[in-house]
């Protein structure tokens, strides 16, 4: 934030943002917090990009263009591959357990 010196012979500043005109003093500090509000929006970015992680159809923040449904697709192929897998272990269990079962003759 800062003041312009409207009359520089009278002492008087003015705020651009909200228009106020005041005397300006030599007992009263003020302090810019303009790279503290950068350094705010950038964390916020970062939180923004934490809550987007957990939505598979977001686009990260760091990720290439275009990549905002790759988390789906991965997540669809990856389930996939491991149902069949443990459905045909499933499977194969069965079996092995009709094979036995018929070899001692209760089948």
């Amino acid at each position: 934030m800062s003041m312009v010196h409207a009359v520089p012979e009278a002492n008087l500043v003015m705020d651009p943002l909200n228009g106020l005109l005041a005397e300006e003093r030599e007992d009263i500090i003020q302090y810019s917090m303009d790279p503290v509000m950068a350094q705010v929006d950038e964390l916020d970015k970062i939180a923004d990009d934490l809550i987007n992680s957990l939505a598979p159809d977001k686009e990260l923040l760091n990720s290439y263009p275009g990549r905002a449904n790759t988390a789906l697709s991965a997540g669809f192929y990856g389930n996939s591959f491991y149902g069949i897998v443990v459905g045909l272990g499933v499977a194969g269990l069965i079996l092995l357990v009709m094979g036995a079962l018929s070899a001692v003759g209760v089948m």
